[in-house]
C-alpha cells in the first residue's frame, strides 16, 4: 500500500481480516535514529517488532523492516527505507508489484476523457471506458507481437499514441 495508508487502525483492520500488508513507514525520530545506527554498523537490513497504540490498552503488532537502498546517494539515515508488515520481511518483494499497478494507471489516464464534472457516475463511466480502451490496446498489441515475433514482450509495439490517433481518425473520439 501507499505510505498514506500507514495508520495503525487500517493495519489492524487488515490483520483482523486475515490480509497481509507491506506499507512504507514515515520516518519519525526513532526510525531516523535506528537508521543512523544501522549505517554506523554497516547493516543493510534490520527487522524489529513494534506495537502500535490503538487506544485504551489496545495495540497492533507489526514488524518494522529497515532496508538500505541500492546505490543510495545519501550519507545519512535516508539510505534506508522502513516498511511495516505483518508477515515478515519475505513479503517486501511484493511491494515492488505496486509499480506495475502505478504504471498501468498512468497508461489508463492517457485514454481517459477530460471532464470537470463532479458527477461520480459520469466520472466512473469515463474511468471504466478508459480501462476498456486500455485493455483493447494491450490485447491488440499482444496479438500483433505474437503474430510478428511469435512471443509477447512487455514493451509495446503498438503504442498508445498510435492507438489513440487511429481511434480519433476512425471515430472522431479523442
Amino acid at each position: 500500500m501507499d505510505r498514506e495508508f500507514d495508520s495503525q487502525h487500517i493495519l489492524e483492520m487488515l490483520s483482523q481480516r486475515g490480509l497481509s500488508y507491506v506499507v512504507p513507514k514515515r520516518m519519525q525520530t526513532s526510525e531516523k535514529a535506528q537508521a543512523k545506527r544501522l549505517l554506523k554498523w554497516g547493516k543493510d537490513r534490520y527487522e524489529t517488532d513494534r506495537k502500535l497504540h490503538l487506544g485504551e490498552n489496545e495495540w497492533h503488532s507489526t514488524t518494522l523492516v529497515y532496508r538500505r537502498k541500492e546505490n543510495a546517494e545519501y550519507d545519512n539515515h535516508r539510505q534506508y527505507s522502513v516498511f511495516m508488515t505483518n508477515r515478515g520481511s519475505g513479503h517486501l518483494s511484493e511491494y515492488g508489484y505496486r509499480w506495475e499497478i502505478e504504471s498501468g494507471y498512468k497508461s489508463i489516464k492517457r485514454f481517459l476523457a477530460a471532464t470537470t464534472s463532479k458527477d461520480f457516475g459520469l466520472r466512473f463511466f469515463y474511468f471504466a471506458f478508459a480501462c476498456l480502451l486500455y485493455s483493447i490496446w494491450r490485447a491488440v498489441d499482444l496479438l500483433v507481437q505474437v503474430e510478428l515475433m511469435g512471443e509477447y514482450e512487455h514493451a509495446p509495439i503498438v503504442t498508445a499514441d498510435n492507438t489513440l490517433t487511429l481511434l480519433k481518425k476512425e471515430t472522431g473520439i479523442g
